[in-house]
């Protein structure tokens, strides 16, 4: 009898497992792992040498990932909340980003024209003043989405449409550089630290937002929005506000991310930068478990959908994919994940499991 309750709270487990949102993401890692492994373990060696600069980090596959996954990381924090709270999404994040760099390079060219041979202004101050563009695109958003009940993905078309022009507008067309290191450690290494900057940028924002959830009732408002707007503002919320504030703090995730894209060159490609970015934010919120259409959410889930889909990226490199066809690969593989992380899927898996583990017993 107790080896047959053993057996059934082993069953429960895994059938709570398959349930639970965080599983898909960590099954998919799990897959990109073993694929990587069989193809060679050279994938996951971390090396400890000198790069051009002289100075000493850490390189390797896994080290790309985490650098370069830091930003869909960050936008998939803001992604998440205009998802949960509004029930769509916005397709115009790669086209703020274009903009907020171009905004802190205009501040920090100053009037020394597209080139200065110093900084025309503190880092500080031109990412401050780059946060303030993205929130007010931001809100710009928001409004369109909130106040007039515009489809999240039709009222983003606006700046996803004239987004890289504005970007391309504020330097006059012309392509800023800053020729100072120290504007490339916020993409780059900070000398010294043998671990990329944007790394730290990534787990300093998933704190902060990790913080708000825990002692503030923003995750709680948001959720319970996006599950039932009427119900919502019957219980004395705001829903019009919440949407409108998801969209302001998703534009604070875009001024970050941009921060490190034009720190990683020093300058802007305004039509390159950030291109197809918002896809992968939108698939690495879908990737983590959550609904499109709102409502509850997992933070953790979407932040590991983002660096799974980096990893995804980077094993289609290895395997020598062009980049050409390389969204066309992803979109398949991502297709299969998402389509495997649907609640009737899942709930479709479930009750196999259950009806197998029956006809066993009765066996």
């Amino acid at each position: 009898m107790s080896k047959a309750n053993g057996k059934a709270e082993k069953e429960g487990l895994l059938v709570r497992l398959t349930r639970n949102q965080i599983f898909i993401p960590l099954a998919a890692l799990l897959l990109l792992v073993v694929i990587n492994l069989i193809a060679g373990p050279s994938f996951f060696k971390i090396t400890y040498s000198a790069n051009n600069a002289g100075n000493m980090i850490f390189s390797g596959y896994p080290i790309t990932i985490l650098d370069f996954g830091s930003e869909l990381a960050i936008l998939a924090i803001g992604m998440t909340l205009v998802t949960a709270a509004s029930g769509g999404q916005d397709i115009s994040v790669g086209a703020a980003i274009a903009i907020a760099g171009s905004v802190m390079l205009r501040v920090l060219c100053g009037n020394a024209g597209s080139r200065p041979e110093t900084m025309q202004a503190p880092i500080i101050v031109a990412f401050l003043v780059g946060c303030v563009v993205a929130m007010l695109f931001g809100a710009f958003n928001g409004i369109l989405v909130a106040y007039f009940r515009i489809q999240p993905m039709v009222a983003t078309l606006i700046l996803y449409t004239a987004g890289r022009s504005i970007a391309a507008w504020i330097n006059n067309n012309e392509l800023p550089i800053i020729n100072e290191p120290e504007f490339g450690y916020f993409g780059g290494i900070i000398p010294g630290s043998p671990i990329p900057t944007p790394i730290f940028i990534a787990a300093a924002c998933m704190i902060v937002m990790a913080l708000v959830l825990k002692f503030t009732t923003l995750g709680l408002y948001t959720q319970s929005v996006g599950i039932n707007e009427k119900s919502a503002r019957l219980n004395g919320l705001n829903p019009t506000f919440i949407k409108f504030l998801s969209f302001v703090i998703l534009g604070l995730c875009v001024a970050v991310a941009g921060l490190i894209k034009v720190s990683r060159l020093s300058t802007i490609n305004y039509s390159v930068i950030a291109k197809d970015i918002e896809m992968d934010a939108i698939l690495a919120v879908a990737l983590g478990g959550n609904a499109l259409s709102g409502g509850k959410f997992n933070m953790a889930a979407s932040i590991l959908g983002a660096y799974v889909i980096q990893f995804l990226t980077q094993t289609l490199y290895r395997f020598k994919v062009s980049s050409d066809a390389l969204p066309a690969y992803k979109a398949a593989v991502v297709i299969i994940l998402v389509v495997a992380s649907a609640p009737t899927v899942r709930e479709k898996f479930s009750s196999l499991w259950k009806h197998r583990a029956h006809a066993k017993e009765v066996g």
